[in-house]
């Protein structure tokens, strides 16, 4: 974690008596004012954001936006992979390029507990800053307020992000058709296992690290391979598949499409250690959360280029064909066994794993 150096700010007081939050932090006065100055407006430093207005004017070019929000309350704030700041700016663009948008810009909201370490919280701004700018992203517009010690579990963060759809794309869930195919971007499980591995002191010979990572670059690559096919339309559905796991998401495309998808168990990729975990815990992968991995329901004619598009990039190359929607089961999941049976895999009642997002 990031120490932050206070004598070095250009004007220390009074953040420098206060190592910690205070709630004269969420005040509006002098101390908001230094806290907004030292630690945001740095980190996420752009020409939008530098006006400090109450609202920033944005230009987009003509054409469809996509707009989502979300909310971080992960715990621990720093896990093996990242951090509840990089969490919450990685979420927002995802859930921006499961529609097929471009991410552009994000607002960004904070709730602090009144003792926060002030290097805690410049540790996490400066983490989402650089993931930002690692998605080609903006934080251009945010707010900040205090609550009383016990009250606020160090701190949470609510993400708003805004895109531009490209033209021909129409992604959404309940475009899945009969004889597409289901595609995983890699290994699933990877992000709920790694909180839950510090949550019970787990120890593996590989250390468990989370998936966090933005997914726009690799869902940009996949709308270009379909679009040289000759029909960027053949992407039907695209989901991140986070709490819930990849057995939620499938169940909610079949439910809303009104169609049957199969999945095929021995074609999950699953990492050894968390599948380790997993069984140490009672728990079932596929419905372990993921925070940088994909699903992707396409046309069979361009499954296989798609396939091989993802394997190309960074964060697809463990890519694999796991499924096909079939006008069988309606509205439900079912998996072929390693053995050679089937079993629907239901969704889940309540949550498996809280606050890991």
């Amino acid at each position: 974690m990031q120490n932050l150096d206070f004598e070095n700010w250009s004007c220390p007081l009074p953040l420098r008596n206060s190592p910690n939050i205070v709630i004269g932090h969420g005040g509006g006065g002098k101390l908001s004012a230094e806290l907004v100055a030292h630690i945001f407006v740095p980190a996420f430093k752009n020409d939008l954001l530098d006006n400090l207005g109450d609202s920033t004017i944005l230009t987009v070019p003509a054409g469809r936006l996509a707009f989502s929000t979300d909310s971080y309350v992960v715990q621990p704030l720093f896990f093996p992979g990242g951090n509840i700041g990089e969490l919450a700016i990685h979420g927002t663009v995802n859930d921006l390029a499961m529609s097929g948008a471009t991410p552009l810009y994000l607002s960004a909201g904070f709730i602090l507990e009144e003792g926060l370490p002030m290097n805690v919280l410049g540790a996490i701004a400066n983490s989402m800053g650089a993931a930002a700018r690692a998605a080609e992203v903006q934080v251009v517009t945010g707010d900040t307020k205090v609550v009383d010690r016990g009250h606020g579990d160090g701190v949470f963060i609510n993400t708003s992000g805004i895109g531009i759809i490209p033209d021909g794309v129409h992604i959404a869930p309940n475009r899945a058709q009969v004889g597409d195919v289901v595609i995983v971007s890699g290994s699933i499980g990877d992000h709920g296992m790694a909180i839950m591995s510090v949550r019970e002191g787990l120890e593996f010979d590989t250390q468990i690290r989370s998936d966090s990572a933005p997914l726009n670059g690799l869902v940009a690559a996949m709308l270009a391979t379909a679009r040289a096919t000759g029909d960027v339309g053949n992407i039907h559905v695209l989901r991140d598949p986070t709490r819930g796991g990849v057995a939620s998401s499938l169940n909610e495309i079949a439910a809303q499409s009104q169609v049957g998808i199969m999945i095929e168990e021995r074609k999950l990729p699953i990492n050894p250690e968390v599948q380790a975990a997993c069984d140490m815990l009672g728990m079932d992968p596929i419905y372990v959360a993921n925070e940088g991995k994909l699903l992707a329901i396409v046309a069979k004619e361009v499954a296989e280029a798609v396939v091989a598009t993802m394997r190309a990039h960074p964060l697809g190359q463990q890519a694999a064909i796991i499924g096909r929607v079939t006008d069988q089961h309606v509205g439900r999941l079912v998996a072929k066994t390693a053995i050679g049976g089937t079993r629907v895999i239901p969704m889940q009642i309540g949550e498996q794993l809280p606050r890991i997002c």
